[in-house]
């Protein structure tokens, strides 16, 4: 099929031909265990490439051998998702979390650096603060308001300037909407490789793609994704991907066959079918986030909104967003007036938006960091990344937009009438 059309094209059928599977329009469920070799010299073939004992042969596909290294309904959802991010090759996994630890678990090993963006989702800041320096990996964070020279001098003064071998990347950050300029992290990675060692950048774009931001064309080696969020975007599966070029994912797909942590057939099926709709429910919900975003600024109850939409455009942050978005994407980062408890009020009071964790999923989703995805973050490291007690973050969805709009303002009124009366009661008394 034609590579030149536009990937949502290609979704419905790229990778796929029916009249290997009786003319089906689309893909069965491949649920097998084992596929059979022809010969025993396929089967030691294939397993020359799984195992990454030599470099694929000019025009071989790697073959089918076990639902551990590979199967149909991977294989082809994988070829679908290189095509947003203009990737050599993709693996899927079982979870986001299982993606980034798998990168993080390939690319590091004991005495080496890791240079990373915070904040970061609450999991992927949890193994990077306790696990990897449990096995000897120190890791060094910076945030968005540093420079790229200030940022090459925290890792000098580390003292393991030569033990660098990863710098990794969550932008927009979780939960704050926090930009990071890849180019640059580009740049600090060549200013510090070698001849003998090339330091790599991985870049987690799960708020942003794979529509509106392809970090592999701004210098990223690898892009990570939890495919639960808007890839899957049916709150009904747990998945997540890394792609890149083809010797980085040579290497993360060689660990992933050893640790077995695979998305299942299933699981690949239902983001087969997700793929369809990717574009038009991303179009939706950034254009909900638009109008929510606008109809709420100026509510006496909110303090701060944190949209891409809506950045000074005087700002680091607007040409960084100019340079590496094509959209605004579906995330607010909304500071409440007061603390913990009135946004848990808040959030309490909604009908409409679903009180829960993750994002990217059809209907919107509202929860309160601090106590809930960043809850094993220090208190102090909380607060000096902004991730306050009056900080909630929203996913919006692909309901009507005023709907959700009328939903969020009955909340906020709800709670400016509670304050209103007791502030009169104090009066009074």
């Amino acid at each position: 099929m034609n590579k030149k059309m536009k990937p949502e094209s290609l979704m419905m059928s790229y990778g796929y031909k029916p009249e290997l599977s009786e003319g089906a329009v689309k893909p069965p469920m491949f649920l097998t265990s084992t596929f059979a070799f022809k010969t025993a010299e396929e089967g030691k073939a294939f397993f020359e490439l799984a195992y990454g004992l030599r470099n694929k042969n000019e025009n071989e596909e790697p073959g089918l051998i076990y639902s551990r290294i590979n199967n149909p309904n991977l294989e082809i959802l994988e070829n679908r998702l290189c095509l947003w991010d203009k990737a050599d090759d993709c693996a899927v996994f079982e979870s986001g979390m299982s993606a980034i630890s798998t990168t993080l678990l390939e690319f590091l090993k004991p005495g080496d650096l890791l240079l990373y963006s915070s904040p970061t989702y609450g999991g992927t800041a949890h193994f990077i603060s306790h696990f990897l320096p449990s096995i000897g990996v120190k890791c060094i964070g910076f945030e968005s308001s540093h420079e790229k020279e200030e940022i090459i001098k925290l890792v000098e003064e580390s003292g393991k300037a030569e033990n660098l071998q990863l710098i990794y990347l969550e932008t927009p950050a979780n939960p704050t909407n926090k930009l990071i300029d890849i180019e640059m992290c580009a740049e600090i990675a060549r200013y510090f490789s070698s001849e003998d060692n090339s330091v790599k950048v991985a870049v987690d774009n799960t708020y942003m793609g794979p529509i509106w931001c392809h970090p592999l064309e701004h210098g990223a080696d690898l892009v990570i994704y939890s495919a639960t969020k808007y890839i899957g975007g049916h709150s009904d599966l747990i998945a997540g991907a890394v792609l890149g070029g083809h010797g980085v994912m040579n290497r993360v797909k060689t660990l992933r066959t050893f640790l077995g942590n695979m998305a299942s057939p299933h699981t690949a099926w239902l983001l087969l079918r997700s793929l369809e709709t990717l574009k038009i429910r991303m179009e939706k919900q950034m254009g909900n986030a638009v109008k929510i975003a606008d109809a709420l600024s100026d509510h006496p109850m909110i303090q701060e909104i944190n949209y891409l939409g809506n950045l000074d455009k005087n700002s680091r942050s607007f040409k960084i967003f100019e340079k590496q978005y094509s959209g605004s994407g579906a995330m607010l980062s909304i500071k409440i007036r007061g603390g913990e408890k009135e946004a848990f009020a808040i959030l309490n009071q909604l009908k409409l938006i679903k009180l829960a964790v993750s994002l990217g999923s059809t209907e919107s989703l509202i929860q309160h960091p601090a106590s809930m995805t960043h809850a094993g973050m220090d208190k102090e490291a909380k607060i000096k990344l902004g991730i306050t007690d009056n900080l909630i973050r929203l996913s919006v969805g692909i309901e009507n937009a005023q709907d959700l709009i009328n939903d969020f303002v009955n909340a906020l009124e709800s709670i400016r009438f509670n304050h209103k009366n007791q502030s009169e009661k104090l009066i009074l008394n």
